[in-house]
């Protein structure tokens, strides 16, 4: 193995659960977005690999980091978002960010509470949405509420993929406390489907979890950016219709993801609702400078 790309799932931006640096972003921002998940996509496989030691995928992670810093050009994902990241001046604070929650995956497995998950969210996603509103040149008070829908979807995953992540990395994002409210066990993560108990937990998490959506809910307005916008709007769309899926299936053995024929309504959803609650803006503002 000469390069972590070596070791990447094939997974790529278009199998995500949201758009990334879709034909709405404007062209000019693609490249630089799209360098960031390719580097992001790699060290994320790199923590979920199946068969690297935790030793293996720690150092990795660090020569991602290294390379990303300009100490080598060996690792193509590191070098190409630092480049890129130079053009447009911008430091490279959020990937390095990013790392951080990588390195959990491997060296943590249980998290105790709600607000333990947050702050792994603080670091696994948040800084995904506060990179691509600092590619655009928004303010930083948009941060809170695209905090809220970056942990809003990283815990949507989170729940798509329990089993998953319990059985193939024995890796489980649920609460210990919230677990215990119902009386499930982790090990029930193992079934083909969720015990009543653990489908009450699943369930409430979910509803928890439309409420944090709910916070980010905002975000599509308030940035200046009309296409990035329009992105956010598809983004919250996906979102609130995944939780609420999740809010009454089992994601055990039920489909809990779009399928092609929603992913188009939902973006449309989006994209009209966004545009309207623009235009509308937009025109409440010229009736307010007219009545001046």
């Amino acid at each position: 193995m000469n390069t972590a790309s070596e070791l990447r799932s094939g997974k790529g931006h278009r199998d995500e659960n949201f758009p990334v640096a879709s034909w709405i972003i404007h062209p000019r921002h693609r490249a630089l977005i799209l360098a960031f998940y390719n580097f992001v996509r790699t060290a994320d496989d790199i923590a979920d690999h199946a068969t690297l030691g935790g030793d293996e995928k720690l150092a990795l992670l660090d020569l991602l980091e290294a390379e990303l810093l300009g100490k080598g050009d060996s690792q193509p994902e590191a070098v190409n978002l630092r480049r890129a990241l130079a053009e447009r001046e911008m430091p490279p604070r959020h990937a390095l960010d990013l790392l951080i929650a990588f390195r959990m995956d491997v060296t943590k497995l249980r998290y105790e509470t709600w607000d333990e998950v947050i702050h792994y969210c603080r670091y696994s996603a948040m800084p995904v949405g506060r990179f691509v509103l600092d590619v655009h040149d928004e303010s930083k008070s948009t941060w809170t509420a695209s905090d809220a829908l970056c942990a809003g979807l990283q815990i949507n995953n989170h729940l798509q993929d329990c089993g998953k992540d319990y059985r193939e990395l024995n890796r489980v994002y649920l609460p210990r406390d919230a677990l215990a409210a119902t009386g499930a066990s982790v090990e029930q993560l193992g079934e083909a489907c969720a015990a009543p108990a653990l489908l009450q937990c699943l369930q409430s998490l979910a509803a928890r979890n439309e409420a944090l959506l709910g916070d980010g809910k905002s975000l599509a307005a308030e940035v200046r950016d009309f296409r990035l916008g329009l992105e956010i709007s598809v983004i919250q769309a996906f979102a609130e219709r995944i939780v609420g899926l999740l809010k009454v299936r089992d994601p055990l053995h039920e489909r809990v993801h779009l399928n092609p024929v929603e992913l188009l309504a939902f973006s449309l959803y989006g994209m009209v609702g966004e545009s309207a609650g623009r235009l509308l803006g937009r025109r409440a503002a010229s009736k307010r400078a007219a009545g001046a």
